[in-house]
């Protein structure tokens, strides 16, 4: 069974950085788009950033510019370095499939960038 892990998530200050990783064991992973997504409390999940198979990128406008998503196909792992963060960067962070049928949604990682 495919199961999605993510990690990396803490308390940061507002400039700080956190790297978030989420391994996807089980689900071909060098073939298919990653993304991660987030979701703040009351908010609905928005995408975040997406890697497509042959390493291109794209970025919510939001983060552009600060977050960077990468991929490491020999550990069924994707990466999402965070740099200069915001206090409305606060959520819970998820990783799944760019796009459907989505993998089931693992607990995900908190991040709180606060002061």
């Amino acid at each position: 069974q495919v199961q999605v892990v993510e990690s990396g998530g803490g308390l940061v200050q507002p400039g700080g950085s956190l790297r978030l990783s989420c391994v996807a064991s089980g689900s071909a992973f060098s073939i298919r788009a990653w993304a991660w997504y987030r979701q703040a409390p009351g908010k609905q999940r928005q995408l975040v950033a997406t890697i497509a198979s042959n390493g291109d990128t794209n970025y919510s406008d939001s983060v552009k510019g600060r977050f960077t998503i990468s991929r490491d196909n020999a550990k069924d792992t994707v990466y999402l370095q965070m740099n200069s963060l915001k206090p409305e960067d606060t959520a819970v962070y998820y990783c799944n499939r760019r796009s459907p049928p989505y993998l089931s949604w693992g607990q995900g990682t908190q991040v709180f960038v606060s002061s």
